[in-house]
This record gives C-alpha cells, sequence and structure tokens, in this order.
C-alpha cells in the first residue's frame, strides 16, 4: 500500500541524539524558542522539554534568561560532552558540526542578549523604600 504525500513520516524507532541533545539544538539554533515550540520539534511533551531544560541548566550547558514576557537560552559551547567516549569535545564543537553557521559563527554577544531585550539591570537595593523627592528630606 502507498502512502500519501499528505500524511506524516513516522518518527524513526531511535536516532543518535538523546532529546537533551535534541533540545539543545533547537534552542542553541533559535534562543528565543518557545518549549511549547521545542516540544514540537523534538517529538516530545513540553513537560518533558522543561525538565530537559532544569537538567541541562542545572549541569551549566544552559542559562535562561528572562526577556519581557519571553526567556531567551544561551549555551555555554566551552563545557565538554558527559560521556567518556565523547568527553574530548565540546558541546560548541557538537553545535557547529550539526547547526553549522548557525550557532557557532554567532557572534558571542548576540548569544547573550537580543536587540530587543536590554541587558539585566543591576540589583534594586532600594526594594521596598519610597523614591526620595527632591527638595524633600527623607523621614
Amino acid at each position: 500500500m502507498k502512502k500519501s504525500a499528505s500524511q506524516p513520516a513516522p518518527p524513526p524507532a531511535w536516532t543518535f541524539l538523546s532529546n537533551h541533545g535534541h533540545v539543545l539544538l533547537c534552542l542553541a539554533g533559535k534562543p528565543a524558542m518557545r518549549l511549547r515550540d521545542v516540544a514540537a520539534q523534538v517529538c516530545i511533551t513540553e513537560r518533558a522539554v522543561q525538565r530537559i531544560v532544569a537538567d541541562l541548566e542545572e549541569v551549566g550547558y544552559l542559562r535562561r534568561r528572562r526577556c519581557g514576557r519571553r526567556n531567551r537560552y544561551e549555551f555555554h559551547g566551552g563545557m565538554h560532552l558527559r560521556h567518556p567516549v565523547e568527553g574530548h569535545r565540546t558541546v560548541g564543537e557538537l553545535m557547529e558540526f550539526v547547526l553549522g553557521a548557525l550557532a557557532a559563527d554567532r557572534p558571542a554577544r548576540q548569544r547573550r542578549r537580543a536587540p530587543h531585550c536590554p541587558p539585566a539591570a543591576a540589583p534594586d537595593h532600594t526594594r521596598g523604600k519610597q523614591p526620595r523627592r527632591r527638595g524633600v528630606p527623607a523621614m
């Protein structure tokens, strides 16, 4: 029986990269990608993507930054892969191999912050205090 062109191909029984690798590749290629979209692309649930992102953040491969109402993700390419077989290679080398210029050739400052995302503000040590008006003594 022939498949029609409108039916999507079934997912493969196995792949060379784990779901952790797939999620990291998605976020390295598109740092502002929503986790819902990552889940759709990797073919896993959104909750599974959230757990994977938490795992990647915990060990330092990924960093999440709030940018308005969205998150942006920055991967740390200098960290080595975890398994002894590929431990002599870095995450950045893997990203460059799979994504090519998309992630590896982008300047570091663009990976850190998008043009629409202002730099993180310095901590506000006056939290809870009323701003002082000029000419009016503080109480």
